[in-house]
């Protein structure tokens, strides 16, 4: 997600996305800076949306990052 230097490192693989879901969780979970925690979550959704535009015309990489997408509604509906 991040690098050392605060850098957004963006998320391109459905591996790299599963991964992310979790360390996003982790990162609410932590005691970071909430700027940082809101900063992870937008910068997930969108590298996530243009995922799912991306592979739009493969119904079983679609049907993947859906699942993510499904994840992360959960995610964000804990956290309201």
């Amino acid at each position: 997600m991040f690098d050392k230097a605060g850098q957004w490192i963006h998320l391109e693989t459905f591996d790299e996305f599963d991964n992310g879901l979790s360390d996003l969780i982790d990162l609410w979970s932590s005691k970071a800076a909430k700027a940082v925690k809101e900063s992870a979550l937008a910068h997930f959704k969108e590298d996530l949306e243009g995922a799912v535009l991306n592979w739009a015309d493969n119904r079983a990489k679609s049907k993947k990052y859906a699942a993510i997408g499904e994840e992360l509604a959960e995610f964000e509906e804990a956290l309201k």
